[in-house]
């Protein structure tokens, strides 16, 4: 096959490439990437010699550019996004322009070359469960998203699903609960709390920490992600978790014993605006249609991602 990937010197993007190359060697690989300052070619220095990948600096809501790669590749799996949800909330303009209006600029060039197309989502768009329920989201779950990150992904999924409706399209979504791994950029909460302590800096814990995440390795995700784009149903979602719920404070507390730091570090901080309390997904759908399960324990992924940071602690030294 060969690939066009959206936003691979990113966290997840590059994790896909690698692992895609790690089980389709002979497939080639497009990486489009604006270069924002979440990117990181370091992410990607291990393929950079190969003669089946090839970079380019581009923005998805350049039109003649999508346009153009889309003819000449069999699939195009969009990972560019702004992410974070506090810079979402301080200033939402580059959210809008990438994840809507750049998603739609994608679209455009699917409607005119039928390439396939995957677009990669969060369970953010679907709001916040009860903290104290065993409620969790589905594929038929109401769109609810309580922030302006989490708004513009739930508008690239609408727009996704109106193209495949209305001019049936070969596209997928999927909506992911949260990531982590290696290349993950510190402002995240489990890169953070590791470069942290690693420094002996404060770790800032929003309000009691008591909010529940929903956690899956990154090379689980990039697993589902495989599946998806060669056995998915076109105009389907499916949800990707692993069942590893957590307090926020119970991972802080978790990775400060791997690290041998104490609770000192820690530093509750006002709680941000808008702060959704519990995120959980139920991947039955993907599991029992597409036979996907996960490979990683909570602990044994977060073991993988603390060596990542402690052996390339010189790559985090300055955030």
């Amino acid at each position: 096959m060969r690939l066009l990937v959206t936003g691979g010197l990113g966290f997840i993007g590059s994790n896909f490439i690698q692992y895609w190359f790690g089980r389709h060697p002979r497939d080639s690989i497009i990486n489009l990437d604006k270069v924002t300052y979440a990117a990181d070619f370091a992410n990607v220095s291990n393929v950079d010699e190969r003669c089946n990948y090839s970079f380019i600096k581009g923005d998805i809501c350049d039109r003649r550019l999508i346009k153009r790669l889309a003819a000449d590749v069999d699939a195009i799996i969009n990972f560019a996004a702004e992410t974070h949800v506090d810079n979402s909330i301080r200033n939402s303009d580059d959210f809008v322009k990438s994840n809507i209006l750049g998603v739609h600029s994608i679209l455009n060039a699917v409607k005119e070359t039928e390439v396939r197309f995957h677009q990669v989502s969060t369970d953010e768009v679907y709001g916040s469960l009860p903290l104290h329920s065993k409620l969790k989201f589905t594929e038929r779950s109401r769109y609810n998203p309580n922030n302006p990150y989490s708004a513009s992904k739930a508008a690239a999924d609408h727009l996704v699903n109106s193209y495949y409706n209305t001019y049936k399209l070969p596209v997928t979504i999927s909506n992911c609960s949260n990531n982590f791994g290696p290349n993950q950029h510190p402002e995240k909460l489990i890169p953070k709390v590791i470069t942290s302590a690693l420094f002996d800096k404060k770790i800032p814990i929003y309000g009691d920490g008591m909010q529940v995440r929903d956690w899956i390795y990154v090379e689980d995700h990039c697993s589902a992600l495989e599946i998806i784009i060669k056995k998915g149903a076109y105009g389907d979602t499916y949800l990707v978790s692993s069942n590893s719920e957590a307090h926020n404070i119970e991972i802080v507390k978790k990775l400060l014993k791997m690290l041998g730091k104490d609770t000192s570090l820690l530093q509750f901080v006002a709680d941000r605006p808008g702060h959704d309390v519990r995120y959980a997904l139920d991947p039955s759908k993907i599991r029992r249609e597409l036979k996907w399960a996960p490979k990683y324990t909570l602990s044994g992924g977060l073991k993988l991602t603390m060596d990542h940071y402690i052996s390339n602690i010189g790559r985090y030294a300055a955030t």
